[in-house]
């Protein structure tokens, strides 16, 4: 915490917060810095709580550091997000000048919060877990723990009957990338609403679900690591208990229960698009798995603006895959659909919406198409 002559609080002593302050003397020019993951280089995300504004008065927020980021040039092109009253977000100009990121804005409330994105807070994470808990047509099937013991639920939407599909969804690997929870938030909301769609879904089909896989990260505003520094998301073919008990946890699970669909849920930096990663580069990947990635991604766009095929990331030459990642190694070991879905930090520009950008609500929009579509493809998944 840091409290200038003109009484302008900055703070991140909260979960989720991430902010160096360097002079918060002068309004016009607030130096800030984003501190680095605990034990990892990785850094980019931030949310911090400015207090002690003056309705009418123009402040600049300044992060000095932004040009030695993880993603330096995902900056281009980023607006900010900011909050005055604790639930809408919306985007605030920015400006990138290949160093510093800065945005400004005039107050019209007296405490303001700026983040790389919506959070997904710890009381919203624990409110959505009891929610699924609550919920009678979801089981906690088992309880894995984080470094730090934080609890990371499985819950299963089914009785594990023969004969279902296994259909995953995971979600913040990669704990800056916080619109991944809203995606999953999205999924317990069309759970309780229980609409006609989603019972036949159920009547063919199960899921399973790991709302955060991340919550040490997350907790503590890191980018991309755990609490012992790991990227997760790099760590499927070489989980450890000690090191990276979050996909230790999962991985046991899928050999136990089996996996026909595999959607793991991010966030990209640089990419102002929705969009997903596949398969392509693995060994043993096949016509068929080939048929069923064009046949979601096809129908995804046809359901929903939200989406779209053009953009994304190079695809991977045959067995050039990078096996320690989640889509490929999960695709690989099960012989299954198996995608990465990618969320901008920016916006969709397909379908913009200048006022927020993309967000925590498109996010968990998504996900009810998502389940739409698969539900659709259900039974052609093997």
């Amino acid at each position: 915490m840091h409290s200038s002559p003109n009484a302008i609080t900055i703070e991140a002593g909260f979960d989720t917060g991430n902010i160096q302050v360097l002079d918060a003397s002068d309004p016009t020019n607030i130096r800030l810095a984003i501190r680095p993951d605990t034990r990892s280089g990785h850094f980019q995300w931030f949310h911090f709580r400015a207090s002690g504004l003056v309705a009418g008065e123009r402040y600049e927020f300044v992060i000095t550091n932004a040009g030695q980021s993880s993603y330096p040039h995902a900056w281009n092109g980023y607006d900010a997000v900011a909050c005055e009253d604790s639930e809408h977000w919306f985007r605030v100009p920015s400006h990138y000048d290949g160093s510093a990121l800065s945005f400004s804005l005039v107050a019209s409330a007296p405490i303001i919060s700026f983040a790389y994105f919506e959070p997904y807070r710890l009381a919203r994470h624990e409110a959505l877990m009891a929610r699924a808990d609550a919920h009678h047509g979801l089981e906690r099937l088992a309880t894995g723990r984080s470094c730090e013991g934080r609890e990371i639920p499985l819950y299963r939407a089914g009785k594990g009957e023969p004969g279902k599909r296994k259909l995953w969804f995971i979600a913040q690997q990669h704990p800056g990338e916080h619109m991944a929870e809203w995606f999953m938030e999205g999924i317990i909301e069309a759970l309780e609403q229980g609409e006609p769609w989603l019972r036949s879904l159920l009547e063919r089909a199960e899921l399973y679900l790991i709302l955060n896989m991340n919550p040490d990260g997350a907790f503590h505003g890191h980018l991309r690591t755990n609490a012992a520094g790991k990227d997760l998301n790099r760590a499927w073919q070489d989980a450890t208990a000690e090191e990276t008990p979050e996909v230790h946890f999962a991985l046991q699970q899928m050999d136990k229960h089996g996996v026909d669909l595999f959607i793991d849920a991010h966030g990209d930096e640089e990419i102002p698009h929705v969009f997903t990663a596949a398969c392509e580069g693995n060994p043993g990947y096949s016509p068929r798995i080939a048929d069923l990635e064009a046949r979601l991604r096809d129908a995804l766009c046809a359901r929903t603006a939200e989406f779209q095929q053009r953009h994304g990331y190079t695809r991977d030459l045959p067995g050039q895959a990078n096996m320690r990642l989640a889509c490929n190694a999960v695709g690989q070991r099960f012989d299954c659909l198996s995608l990465t879905l990618e969320m901008p930090f920016k916006d969709h520009l397909d379908a913009p919406e200048p006022r927020t950008g993309w967000s925590g609500a498109r996010s968990a929009r998504l996900a009810q198409d998502m389940l739409k579509v698969v539900a659709d493809m259900v039974p052609v998944l093997r």
